[in-house]
């Protein structure tokens, strides 16, 4: 992992409730924890969006497990 050294100014209420919320108290794993949040999430949209323009693929069978 490459590390780089910056300075940020962030609102202290918001940096107060995302500590209390995630119980996170050091700031950079704080940052850290929100930037990889963040690229899941808009990556999970991402996904999503490229699933819907698809319109006239098939359903793709798929496996069921035996009733029990």
């Amino acid at each position: 992992m490459h590390a780089v050294r910056t300075t940020l100014n962030i609102d202290d209420e918001l940096l107060a409730n995302a500590r209390r919320l995630t119980g996170i108290q050091e700031k950079a794993a704080l940052v850290r924890a929100a930037l990889h949040a963040l690229v899941e999430r808009e990556s999970a949209q991402r996904l999503a969006r490229l699933g819907a323009s698809e319109g006239k693929l098939k359903q793709v069978p798929r496996r069921r497990s035996a009733a029990k």
